[in-house]
């Protein structure tokens, strides 16, 4: 089994930043570990840091610094070329990375980038480097202005080489492919390749390779007059704005960079009218030339508006600007999340990963860390697509979500909102989002409004409702959103970025309802710390449960430790371990404790139990040596509301963790709630855990209703 990955090219701008993003991206869905190296680094770090280094650091929290993911700059290794010593460098480079490797599961090498002088050595240096550490290698080929039998030949040369030293060659990858010719070059390279190597070819995509406005600013200099929010603009093509505003406006195309004399009020005003007019594509940027800039009433009246794109004046001429912009050659930086998710994404959907899991990922890691959690709970709630409805189309929060989970195909989704509104908030946030995969309704004008209110007309005559006031119910979101998931219209529904918890889940439990058996509903919080996911219920629903009620949120609890992965051992906390305590709040644990092995004696459970006792080892074997639990608890269960929100709250900010949650449970289909003030990121994650919620068969409704202990 290896426990290293070499990623080689021959040749610049391959792309081969994709594969290492999407390769570590899968390999932390594995092992708690993971580390990077990457021999001969092309700039002195002290003048300028490689973007792509600390992309991989920072973006996967790689536990290595950054001065450990080299061995020499491309100078340094120049230098001692120069001076014969090439012995000297690949000794160096092999001692280094040996003393890195003894700290990872596994280490991801990726090659030289080949830029400047000495090309010739760094790919005699990488075959050295890969045959010295007996690490396989994957192939990166760029089909960028080649022809179909360019990149076989390509191909053919690095594979040639690489097996002429005996280095396995794991994978090859054709990157930067013209669409046209995808299908004709996966047939050439599979007749080539023996079956044992793994192929992808990855076709050109404009999202991945054209630059954002932060780099065209970055490479341009000049100055930045407006839009610094809106840096992130990716800019797909340029034109020249040297003619008249009716043909000048024919020309715009989506995500354009407008290159024009910065005495060109007329085309400065029409593009940031076109931008912000749905009757044309959006602008990217516009960069003025020429030393010019607009007059003082043009720059008030554009300091006026809403929404500027970003305005960048230089002080060269158009024909040499639109030279340097047409050079640019993008990169992947650690500030670009959405162009690091596309990478990854990518990634895994050219590349065989089954394949690449077989011939590789045979490591079985101890525990489950945060990563490998995140990559599962991705590839479980892919494994069965589910229908989840966001009620709150009007939160860009959601919105932004939403981009992630159809670009990464996780979820079919329907958002609730008015379709233009939606669509021009999708506009000015610059999302990846194409509105043809997703499901706009307005609830009032939805064809099932009227089925919907009869339909809660009859699940609550018992309780007096009248039409009108059924119809005022469900013209609330939270009420759609949930008859929806009733219906089957829909499997799932997150809301409560904009909605207090009551407001979401009261038409959950009105009529959807809780599973049989289950008195009360309640919730856990997926922790992720940074060596482990624990799940702390419960942190979010009910405020002083019974004795009952917690032997009945611990099992809950320990059910979904279960359906997520996690091991669960049960930590029935209070404050104080095992039999030395008295008094009426520990009693209740101790009883709830017992009640729990009464019903479930399949369930490893310890109570009433210190926190400290319940996750530290060396605290937990001096005060409860006999448990199977202390030290080692995956489930912590809160004696009330009080103290389960507060410490969750805290061990978030203190340590940093991630808590992904609150997560339902007892419900008969899938309602999560998210606080009001949630990040993407939280969006994100409860949605995924919805989906893989609903994907359990549900049983039907039950007939009475459970209260929230809140109401």
């Amino acid at each position: 089994m290896t426990k290293t990955i070499f990623i080689a090219t021959a040749e610049p701008y391959s792309g081969k930043s994709i594969v290492a993003l999407g390769l570590i991206h899968v390999l932390l869905g594995k092992a708690q570990k993971i580390g990077y190296f990457k021999p001969i680094i092309n700039y002195d770090p002290e003048q300028e840091k490689d973007s792509h280094i600390e992309t991989i650091i920072s973006h996967f929290g790689l536990p290595v610094s950054y001065q450990d993911t080299y061995a020499y700059t491309q100078q340094q290794a120049q230098q001692l070329i120069e001076a014969g010593n090439r012995g000297e460098i690949i000794d160096t480079i092999i001692s280094k990375f040996k003393k890195l490797e003894e700290n990872y599961d596994f280490t991801v090498i990726e090659g030289s980038d080949f830029l400047g002088e000495g090309t010739a050595f760094e790919f005699d240096a990488n075959v050295t480097i890969a045959k010295n550490l007996g690490a396989p290698v994957i192939i990166v080929v760029s089909g960028e202005d080649k022809t179909n039998e360019q990149i076989l030949t390509a191909v053919k040369t690095i594979k040639r080489n690489f097996r002429a030293r005996e280095v396995q060659v794991l994978a090859v990858v054709a990157n930067k492919v013209k669409p046209e010719q995808a299908f004709e070059v996966q047939r050439l390279l599979e007749n080539y390749l023996s079956p044992d190597i793994i192929l992808g070819v990855i076709p050109e995509n404009k999202d991945l390779k054209s630059p954002t406005m932060k780099e065209v600013h970055e490479i341009l200099g000049g100055k930045l007059m407006f839009g610094a929010q809106q840096l992130s603009n990716q800019a797909d093509h340029f034109i020249m704005g040297a003619m008249q505003v009716p043909n000048f406006l024919n020309h715009i195309k989506e995500n354009v960079l407008i290159v024009t004399p910065g005495d060109r009020a007329d085309i400065i005003l029409s593009a940031l009218q076109a931008n912000i007019s749905v009757n044309y594509p959006k602008v990217a940027g516009i960069v003025l030339t020429g030393k010019f800039e607009p007059d003082e009433p043009i720059v008030r009246l554009i300091d006026g508006l809403q929404m500027v794109v970003p305005i960048i004046s230089v002080k060269f001429g158009s024909f040499h600007t639109a030279t340097l912009v047409g050079n640019i050659k993008s990169r992947i930086t650690p500030d670009n999340n959405k162009k690091i998710q596309l990478a990854i994404n990518t990634f895994k959907k050219y590349v065989n990963l089954q394949a690449l899991d077989e011939r590789l990922v045979t490591y079985k890691s101890e525990g489950m860390t945060p990563h490998m959690f995140q990559y599962q709970l991705v590839k479980w709630a892919k494994s069965t697509k589910k229908h989840i409805v966001l009620p709150e189309g009007n939160d860009d929060r959601i919105l932004r979500a939403a981009a992630r989970l159809i670009n990464q195909d996780i979820v079919d989704l329907t958002i609730l909102g008015d379709a233009l509104e939606i669509a021009a908030s999708v506009k000015r946030l610059s999302l990846n989002l194409d509105l043809k995969k997703i499901n706009i309704v307005d609830p009032l004008k939805s064809e099932h409004f009227e089925d919907y209110v009869y339909t809660l007309l009859e699940l609550r005559k018992s309780k007096g409702l009248q039409y009108q006031m059924a119809s005022d119910m469900m013209s609330d979101v939270s009420y759609f959103g949930t008859m929806m998931v009733y219906k089957g219209h829909a499997d799932g529904m997150v809301s409560g970025a904009v909605h207090t918890t009551l407001h979401t889940i009261r038409p959950a439990l009105q009529f959807i309802k809780t599973q049989p058996g289950v008195s009360v509903v309640s919730s856990v919080f997926f922790m992720c710390l940074p060596d482990r996911v624990s799940v702390f219920g419960d942190c979010a629903v009910n405020p002083n449960p019974t004795a009952e009620q917690l032997a009945e949120i611990a099992i809950s609890s320990a059910d979904s430790s279960q359906r997520f992965g996690i091991e669960p051992r049960v930590a029935m906390l209070s404050y104080s371990s095992g039999t030395s305590g008295e008094g009426a709040d520990v009693d209740k644990v101790r009883t709830a404790t017992e009640l729990v092995k009464l019903k479930r004696p399949d369930l490893k459970v310890e109570g009433p139990i210190q926190y400290d006792a319940a996750v530290d080892p060396v605290t937990g074997k001096q005060k409860l040596p006999n448990s199977e639990v202390a030290g080692r608890a995956s489930v912590l269960i809160f004696p009330d509301l009080n103290t389960g929100n507060n410490t969750y709250k805290a061990v978030q900010r203190e340590t940093g963790a991630l808590a992904i949650g609150p997560m339902l449970q007892g419900l008969n289909k899938p309602v999560n709630d998210l606080s009001r003030g949630c990040t993407v990121e939280d969006i994100f994650n409860t949605v995924v855990i919805t989906a893989i919620q609903s994907q359990e068969k549900q049983p039907a409704a039950a007939e009475k209703d459970t209260l929230l202990l809140t109401q």
